[in-house]
């Protein structure tokens, strides 16, 4: 299952290679009207002269939730840690038994895996939009530099559709072309939406009341401003921003309540002490013959859902 997974991840990222660069999906051109002021906005640079650059949008979008989600399984696996009677189990700092994975590990993998898959998949749903559709970004004509005398605009307004009819920068002209949706606001408000559901699902410690709300909505203003940004520096219409918005956070969403919420959120206030059950005594009991002709029989018993209880025969 592990193997498939990984095939699945791979090709995610890949497809997102091709979109994003190469030439392998041809944008679609779409045509525009004689002096159009929808698209005659000025053009302040590249997207590196811009208020949020894509090197830092990127950095921290994906070095924020890493490390917010590191550290809280982290804080999360040593309160639990010191809180129950180290003399009487085993502690397991690496690798358990038989090869399987800490609690630890597995809990911050599982988060980070498919946080990773959801921003491959945002990317490469913006990027399929963006090749569909072939929306024009508002600076579009003032970069597209259209010659009007040659194309008849001086009489009449006429709806241009050649391909032709720019003189610009080519880069210039086809980025401006892939306006809808906007993918700095779909990936920002994904990674935000994403940590501040993870954050409010999986922490129950007392006293972090208000401290969730304030953290989650603190990221989602992050996101909002990203994408407001967006349309300030004419690099996006609002049509392209909230189009962006809703896309990241419906993959958000489903990823989590989806894809995690029956395994992780749900189950997160017991779960590190369940999966320490198991590992200190299910793969002992069937992995090392040793122990199991020495000490003998081991059943575990469970009371419910979320409360192991052990009953152990020697």
């Amino acid at each position: 299952m592990l193997y498939f997974q990984l095939v699945i991840m791979a090709g995610t990222v890949m497809l997102a290679y091709y979109f994003e660069y190469t030439d392998t999906f041809n944008v679609h051109i779409q045509g525009f009207f004689c002096h159009d002021n929808a698209y005659t906005k000025p053009y302040l640079g590249p997207e590196e002269s811009s208020a949020i650059p894509p090197a830092i949008l990127y950095a921290v979008v994906a070095g924020v939730p890493a490390l917010v989600i590191t550290v809280t399984e982290s804080v999360l696996f040593l309160l639990q840690y010191v809180s129950e009677d180290l003399d009487n189990r085993e502690k397991i700092i690496v690798m358990g038994d038989c090869c399987y994975l800490n609690p630890l590990v597995r809990r911050t993998f599982r988060f980070l895996g498919v946080y990773a898959f959801g921003l491959f998949a945002t990317d490469i749903f913006v990027n399929a939009g963006q090749v569909v559709t072939g929306n024009l970004s508002p600076y579009f004509l003032t970069v597209c530099k259209p010659n009007y005398t040659a194309l008849g605009c001086q009489q009449e307004v006429r709806f241009i559709s050649q391909q032709e009819a720019c003189t610009g920068n080519e880069d210039d002209i086809l980025h401006a072309r892939k306006s809808f949706p906007s993918k700095e606001a779909a990936i920002s408000v994904y990674a935000a939406l994403y940590v501040a559901m993870y954050i409010t699902c999986s922490v129950k410690a007392k006293g972090t009341r208000l401290a969730k709300p304030v953290l989650s909505l603190g990221l989602m203003c992050l996101a909002f401003l990203t994408g407001i940004n967006r349309v300030v520096e004419y690099r996006n219409h609002w049509s392209d921003v909230i189009a962006g918005f809703i896309i990241g956070g419906a993959i958000a969403v489903f990823m989590i309540r989806e894809c995690l919420s029956t395994r992780v959120f749900l189950d997160a206030a017991v779960s590190w002490r369940s999966e320490r059950t198991s590992y200190r005594h299910g793969p002992r009991a069937t992995c090392d013959e040793g122990d199991r002709a020495i000490s003998g029989s081991r059943h575990v018993h469970y009371g419910g859902p979320g409360t192991p209880s052990l009953a152990v025969s020697g």
